[in-house]
């Protein structure tokens, strides 16, 4: 099937189900199928109307030029006009070709972000709370609702992890290049000779899980309740509040305490497992459909990186596309739009060689 007959059977589609909407001849779950069916398709069909629209013109417009009864006027008047629809269309080739990309199901989706300190002891840890307090700056300015799940903090300050939801418009689709590891470069407050030091923390950005994406067996889950317990060892409070859940087919282990309510903490800690294997489960989905794998965290290793902050140059380098800029106080205070919409289109022409 060629583009063009794509297109069309695109638009083909999209009147029917007008049609059938139009006529009140289904109800129930086929309406609701066909009512969402037809809202999805509508704004890709508005920009194939659109493309196809001043390619129309433009045929009607040669064909002007070349009538012996079009005055000269008229003609010149034409060819502007040709001109200018001719320098918009590879701009609406790209918006029709970017419309008819597979959508990830995820993209609509509220995240986990997930930040854990790695190479570099009490460094680390600092690098990782500048990390955490960078995205919820980036929330913020985004109009996202930022909720802390969970902090472990280290004895200077910094969080030998953290945990937080963020809920909003296309959080997940905006967010999920951040995943991987990001490195530091910078004099640490404890250096008294002034040297550099490298440090590294991990972020991962995992899509919310709804109870209807993954169902979670009771049989598959050991649930163990022990006392939350503080920097030090103190105590937080004296009633076995804090929860452990374990999945049992995966392993996947996660720990909640920083409510004083177990119910409370119970919750937290499913959402949290929830997602942690939807998120497995994409990844599955996704090598059986031999796509590319998104960049793993890794390990932690200042030697795996996916984003460099040197502060003594001022300069923040993103290595998967090569983009380097010399904000780097704006970008961590949350300004991180440059990075994110540039990884958003590098991600889209990689999809759309593939689609050649």
């Amino acid at each position: 099937m060629s583009f063009e007959d794509k297109l069309e059977m695109l638009v083909r589609r999209h009147d029917e189900l007008g049609d059938s909407l139009a006529r009140g001849d289904v109800s129930g779950n086929e309406f609701s199928k066909i009512s969402k069916e037809y809202a999805e398709l509508t704004p890709i069909v508005d920009v194939i109307k659109e493309y196809t629209g001043a390619k129309k013109s433009i045929v009607d417009l040669e064909q002007m030029v070349k009538d012996p009864a079009c005055d000269t006027d008229m003609k010149k008047m034409a060819e502007e006009e040709i001109y200018d629809l001719k320098q918009k269309l590879p701009d609406l080739t790209r918006k029709v070709q970017l419309s008819l990309l597979p959508k990830d199901v995820a993209d609509e989706k509220n995240a986990i972000l997930e930040v854990r300190a790695g190479t570099g002891g009490d460094e680390a840890a600092l690098f990782a709370a500048d990390l955490f307090n960078m995205y919820q700056r980036y929330a913020q300015k985004q109009g996202w609702k930022f909720e802390v799940i969970s902090i472990s903090e280290s004895g200077i300050g910094g969080y030998k992890e953290a945990q937080a939801e963020i809920s909003g418009k296309s959080v997940f689709a905006r967010l999920k290049f951040e995943s991987g590891v990001h490195r530091v470069q910078r004099v640490p407050a404890t250096e008294t000779q002034g040297r550099i030091h490298t440090s590294a923390a991990t972020v991962a950005v995992l899509p919310e899980a709804e109870e209807v994406d993954i169902k979670i067996e009771d049989k598959d889950l050991r649930i163990d309740v022990f006392r939350s317990s503080g920097p030090g060892g103190q105590s937080v409070n004296t009633t076995d509040s804090a929860v452990r859940i374990v999945h049992i087919p995966t392993g996947v282990t996660v720990q909640q305490q920083d409510e004083k309510s177990q119910i409370k903490n119970k919750i937290k800690a499913m959402k949290v497992l929830r997602s942690r294997l939807y998120e497995m489960e994409r990844e599955k989905l996704a090598n059986e459909r031999a796509s590319s794998r998104k960049e793993q965290v890794g390990s932690g290793d200042r030697s795996e990186r996916i984003r460099t902050y040197n502060f003594p140059q001022g300069r923040v380098s993103d290595h998967r596309i090569n983009l380097t800029t010399y904000n780097i106080d704006q970008v961590t205070n949350g300004e991180l739009n440059e990075f994110i919409e540039a990884l958003i289109a590098d991600d889209q022409a990689k999809r759309l060689s593939e689609l050649a």
